[in-house]
């Protein structure tokens, strides 16, 4: 491991997957970080005596010279698209059908690409339903899923990511691109988290579902490959280990405050750190044994990449109370950080929203279901909501773990209504803050729409004229958070308006009502 400090590995997940692996070939489906992950996961699943899988990349990554190596160690090159190749896609069905037929494993990443937001992207059905349609077609008996979450420090392509996400075109990679590469293979990047969900066996599924995949219309094979993408995600996040990095970056953006001290920044992380326990997330070994200490060291690692700056104590005062300052330009490089551990705020940023829009200390359960269902609508195509629980049993339980904390108590008289505490209050904020950067990028993108016929621009010049005007907004000042400047999730909320019906200033009405709502959940998280 010269690039990296090693390799935290579930053994316990990967012994389940050697004994589940009995049964049929495997199917791993990792998230998709880095170029660095193909490599990691083979590495690891080889020096623990497991099969290394044929790996479905880009056909961007078949170029000379690093394109034939990497069919040498199992990849096999797929188009970005199938659309009008129909040759093309029969031949290359077949070609799966025969790879799992002759029980070779598989690793295809079901977002299609890498993450430049460090959120999970919205799943992508094209290879998964051709791996399912092969099953359907008799090609094995059983087929073995396993969500894997793959989390970096520190990943490679950080730099490429931000430039992609300020509205840069994206390089095509090239031996170019390798050749510069040689500079940072020189660094290090910190540890890799490689976890392995509970693999799923396709034929337990099927019969717990009283149905047989032959039996199944196309039409039913759909809709089966859709839930199982989304069971896929939710497992990934679920999985995901949140690193002192991502915990430290989440804390210092959400402080709100350009000047801070470690203990100030301490008494956030203690909040993060309470709800992450609360959630059973998985974290860092590094954490669990001595947070304070993750945590300084994951504040040295930002004042050595610029994103803080150290100041100098008073003449006699302690060296831990002079402080930090955030350097406002690194924002966005935080912001990836802060992201791959979002998934498991989410629940509770959007539960908190929803009651500091109430505008009163005491509420009703009732109350907050409505206002959760329309958050989780805005950022649908965001994050990987869990559909099988309705908004009021998510809510209930988030109740539950802010009573826990003290965030909220039962009203001692009104059945099914609490009180905030005067603690609790802050904590609602620090919760509901990890939303504010995306609430602020769909303001940019309703205030254009309004002010902007859909026949004048389309396509990548109405991209780029929403970045220009996202980034008059922060000028002025009429937006907070530099990272709301995200070339991506300005597309998502096109996406989201456009199934509103909203395409440009003559939709201006109907984006008027949400564009107000919007509004309204950025005042409650205004400095």
């Amino acid at each position: 491991h010269t690039l990296f400090d090693g390799v935290t590995l579930n053994t316990e997940g990967l012994a389940e997957v050697k004994r589940m692996s009995l049964r049929g070939p495997v199917v791993y489906v990792p998230c998709h970080k880095s170029h660095a992950d193909y490599l990691i996961l083979t590495y690891m699943l080889y020096h623990n005596d497991l099969p290394c899988p044929l790996v479905a990349a880009g056909k961007n990554l078949s170029f000379w010279p690093l394109g034939p190596l990497f069919r040498r160690g199992g990849a096999f090159f797929i188009r970005r698209t199938f659309r009008g190749a129909v040759l093309y896609a029969h031949t290359f069905a077949e070609y799966i059908h025969k790879v799992i037929e002759e029980g070779y494993n598989i690793e295809q990443f079901i977002e299609g690409g890498r993450s430049r937001t460090g959120k999970l992207l919205m799943p992508k059905l094209g290879l998964l339903s051709i791996i399912l349609n092969a099953y359907h077609n008799g090609a094995c008996r059983d087929l073995v899923i396993v969500p894997v979450s793959i989390a970096y420090d520190q990943v490679l392509e950080e730099k490429s990511y931000l430039q992609e996400i300020g509205g840069g075109d994206k390089q095509p990679e090239s031996l170019r691109q390798v050749l510069s590469a040689r500079k940072f293979l020189k660094k290090r990047y910190g540890k890799v988290y490689l976890t392995f969900s509970s693999p799923l066996s396709l034929e337990e599924t099927m019969a717990r579902e009283g149905a047989a995949v032959s039996d199944l219309a196309p039409e039913e094979l759909n809709r089966f490959c859709r839930r199982l993408a989304h069971r896929i995600a939710l497992e990934i996040n679920r999985v995901s280990v949140v690193t002192p990095q991502a915990l430290t970056a989440a804390a210092v953006l959400n402080m709100a405050r350009e000047r801070f001290t470690f203990e100030e920044l301490m008494a956030v992380v203690e909040v993060y750190l309470t709800h992450l326990y609360a959630v059973d997330a998985r974290l860092a070994d590094t954490l669990v044994l001595d947070h304070r200490r993750a945590i300084a060291h994951a504040v040295g690692a930002c004042v050595q990449h610029k994103s803080l700056e150290a100041l100098k104590p008073d003449p006699g005062r302690p060296a831990e109370s002079a402080g930090f300052i955030l350097n406002e330009a690194r924002r966005p490089v935080l912001d990836y950080y802060k992201n791959t551990c979002i998934a498991f705020f989410v629940p509770a940023a959007l539960t908190a929203m929803a009651i500091l829009q109430r505008d009163a200390f005491q509420f009703s359960a009732a109350d907050l279901h409505t206002e959760v269902e329309w958050f989780q609508d805005l950022f649908q195509f965001e994050f990987v909501f869990d559909s099988d629980t309705p908004a009021e049993a998510q809510v209930r339980r988030m109740l539950k773990i802010l009573m826990e904390d003290a965030v909220i108590i039962p009203h001692p008289t009104l059945p099914d209504s609490f009180n905030v505490t005067a603690a609790g209050l802050r904590k609602l904020k620090l919760y509901a803050i990890f939303v504010k950067t995306l609430l602020e990028s769909y303001w940019v993108v309703a205030q254009f729409l309004m002010q902007t016929a859909q026949e004048e621009i389309s396509g990548k010049e109405r991209i780029r004229k929403i970045t220009a005007a996202g980034n008059r907004m922060l000028r002025r000042k009429e937006i907070d958070h530099r990272e709301a400047l995200s070339r991506i999730t300005y597309e998502n909320a096109l996406q989201y308006f456009n199934g509103l019906g909203v395409h440009g200033a003559e939709d201006r009405e109907r984006a008027a009502a949400t564009a107000a709502l919007i509004e309204r959940a950025l005042k409650h998280l205004a400095p």
